[in-house]
């Protein structure tokens, strides 16, 4: 009993923490997207706006489509976008060589991406990355400022305060919001499991392999596990040594060039 009370504290802890920088956020910039990728961490954050905006979401959701998902993401996409009235923005990606080696993802995404926030001049933008992903998102902020380039200054980054980034604006450039920041994998899950949140199907195992972390089908490979149901993947978490994005393709690249990727504006 004692643990599940602390797990609950913990969940309504960080539950009133991302809500409070989405409702801040929505309050101070004009016009504001989020990214959805239809994986875990995405979902939990427009069930998070949904409840820190009395059951909607406010602002429009973009999916940046290289054509090459799963197709049970495409069937996820469009039932939740159904069910949940998302105003879904789907924008497409081109596939061909960039400095990650996967012509996939990467570099290529991220012009998708200034694309559309150029047509529709979108000031702020919310992502639903988690320090603990990997080493290179862990220097991000929760509130972090992007040049017009979408040019990251990881090394120069303002101080965790709200009154600092009026002026960061006017320049072109616009404002990642990350309010999943402090959330680890497993409350992710346990978040999942009390708010009863849908989530894509590749994430439960079937024949012996499921996917832990989401990407498209050329550079996402499944894990073995018989984790089928929510509890099990909780439980599979607790004593695994394997990191989360193990089998996400580029992540497996060097330091730096994820840190150059990041830089140059990569989700």
């Amino acid at each position: 009993m004692e643990l599940i009370y602390m797990i609950e504290q913990n969940l309504d802890e960080l539950e009133e923490k991302s809500i409070y920088i989405m409702r801040e956020a929505k309050e101070r910039f004009g016009n504001m997207a989020a990214l959805w990728s239809m994986g875990k961490d995405s979902t939990v954050m427009l069930a998070l706006a949904r409840k820190a905006f009395m059951g909607k979401v406010p602002f429009p959701v973009i999916h940046i489509d290289n054509g090459i998902d799963f197709p049970e993401t495409y069937e996820f996409r469009e039932k939740l976008a159904k069910k949940w009235k998302l105003d879904l923005i789907v924008q497409n990606s081109d596939i061909k060589p960039e400095i990650s080696g996967y012509a996939c993802c990467g570099a290529n995404k991220t012009v998708a991406l200034k694309k559309i926030m150029r047509e529709r001049g979108f000031d702020a933008l919310i992502v639903s990355i988690r320090r603990d992903e990997h080493g290179i998102r862990g220097k991000e902020r929760y509130i972090s400022p992007r040049t017009k380039d979408f040019k990251w200054k990881y090394k120069n980054q303002p101080a965790e305060l709200w009154n600092d980034y009026s002026s960061k604006q006017g320049n072109g450039g616009h404002i990642r919001v990350h309010p999943l920041l402090d959330w680890n994998e497993i409350d992710i899950w346990n978040y999942i499991k009390r708010e009863k949140i849908p989530i894509n199907s590749l994430y439960f195992a079937r024949d012996g392999t499921r996917y832990r972390s989401l990407g498209c089908t050329h550079c996402t490979v499944p894990i073995k596990s018989n984790a089928d149901s929510i509890d099990k993947i909780i439980s599979e978490l607790r004593s695994t040594k394997v990191e989360e994005r193990s089998g996400r393709q580029q992540d497996k690249e060097t330091a730096y060039i994820m840190e150059k990727l990041r830089a140059l504006g990569y989700m």
